[in-house]
């Protein structure tokens, strides 16, 4: 459910008008409902109520720091993979103790900060980053509390390329290697080992893959205890699944019901870390139609919105619903391709798609796209990034600036032997 929606012919979010703000900030630009983002995180926030339990959002999905801050303040923490990522969610009030850690690639500097930082833990996918994590803390003189993230080999049934949970991932750590692994980080002098992580992949619509991987685990964290491990947290990652077009995706009331029986059999805290759905569905974007275009053998919609701004048509053919901001009940409806104007032949928000035919000038909705839409922007073809705005009831609040061309050099200088 999300606050988008129809006043007669018009689109709104939550209480003002679409035209109404695109005729404040231009277009391209992203739009969230402040109302939709608060109610997607108490859907999981209270599904959980039972158990002691933290909901890190993943801010991979959206990392604006307005979004950060409104989470924040109604409880959450933050699932991070960077340390730009850690000084966003400090900046936004995130509190270090709700900050996990995650991603193959932490840099030396990067694992440095969060200690520093003072983060809940890492989330560790490698004995060689368990290793240099251990270093790092012992330069410090600090202990690094870790959790390592195992790889339980579940098909989470979605597209393969967040798929994270299959044997051929570069994410976590084997199942058959678990138990040398966190054997081997209990011995590190600055190592605690407080948890296990397992998060199987992105946009699931299921409930079965999450049962599945939560009994795996939930056995080895028995393993572990018996071992004598003070095994403290179960981190059972995130990746519930939104609708983008037919999709079905449980409530985070109906994966409760299927977990919270198996997750209160251990006395671990367990961590969640939801992203898309929380945000997905609370941001669209906004796009003008430029021009009308007959191909030879199909019709184009250009608009002024590109693959730089959302990149998720272009990388994985994903779907997104796309409705007039102003309804034509008289427009015939035509097959079309929605294309933007950089200069690639993937560069489409839809193909195929029978739509309303609109006309230049009109605005165009492209709808679910609060998650990796903005944070997968580029400035490809030097195109400046667009505003984000954030809604609430008849408020609005431009909470990023569109970017002008003097920002696109910014950083950049000529040598003087260019002069």
């Amino acid at each position: 459910m999300h606050d988008f929606h129809y006043k007669g012919d018009e689109l709104f979010c939550e209480e003002i008008s679409i035209q109404h703000i695109v005729e404040q900030v231009g277009t391209p630009c992203y739009i969230y409902s402040h109302r939709t983002l608060i109610r997607h995180f108490h859907a999981f926030d209270d599904a959980f109520q039972d158990i002691p339990h933290i909901v890190a959002y993943a801010m991979k999905a959206n990392s604006n720091i307005a979004v950060l801050r409104l989470l924040a303040k109604e409880g959450s923490g933050a699932d991070i993979v960077s340390g730009g990522e850690l000084f966003r969610a400090l900046k936004a009030g995130v509190p270090s103790h709700k900050i996990v850690f995650a991603g193959v690639g932490k840099s030396s500097e990067e694992i440095r900060y969060a200690l520093e930082s003072n983060i809940l833990m890492f989330n560790v996918e490698s004995s060689g980053e368990l290793l240099l994590i251990d270093e790092v803390a012992q330069t410090m003189g600090l202990r690094a509390s870790v959790a390592l993230r195992i790889n339980p080999d579940i098909d989470p049934q979605t597209h393969p390329y967040i798929s994270t949970g299959l044997k051929k991932s570069k994410f976590g750590i084997a199942a058959d290697q678990a138990l040398t692994e966190f054997e081997s980080a209990n011995k590190l002098s600055h190592i605690d080992v407080v948890g296990v992580h397992c998060h199987i992949g992105s946009q699931l619509t299921q409930v079965t893959p999450f049962v599945d991987a939560i009994k795996k685990i939930l056995r080895l964290i028995q393993t572990l205890k018996s071992q004598g491990m003070n095994i403290r947290y179960m981190n059972i990652g995130g990746g519930l699944g939104i609708t983008y077009s037919d999709e079905t995706p449980p409530h985070p009331k109906d994966l409760a019901a299927a977990i919270t029986p198996l997750l209160q059999t251990t006395s671990c805290e367990i961590i969640m870390e939801p992203g898309r759905s929380i945000v997905g569905n609370a941001g669209i974007m906004v796009t003008k139609v430029l021009y009308n275009k007959m191909g030879a053998n199909k019709q184009f919609v250009i608009v002024d919105a590109a693959m730089n701004d959302l990149l998720r048509p272009s990388l994985y053919e994903a779907y997104h619903d796309i409705q007039p901001v102003l309804k034509n009940e008289s427009a015939p409806v035509n097959t079309v391709d929605v294309v933007g104007p950089i200069c690639e032949s993937g560069d489409f928000l839809a193909k195929d798609r029978k739509i309303p035919q609109p006309q230049s000038g009109d605005l165009l909705a492209v709808m679910s796209a609060g998650a990796y839409g903005f944070t997968m922007a580029s400035n490809y073809n030097s195109r400046a990034k667009t505003p984000e705005v954030l809604v609430k009831d008849d408020t609005i609040m431009v909470i990023r600036q569109r970017e002008t061309y003097e920002d696109l050099i910014r950083g950049e200088s000529i040598p003087e032997i260019l002069a």
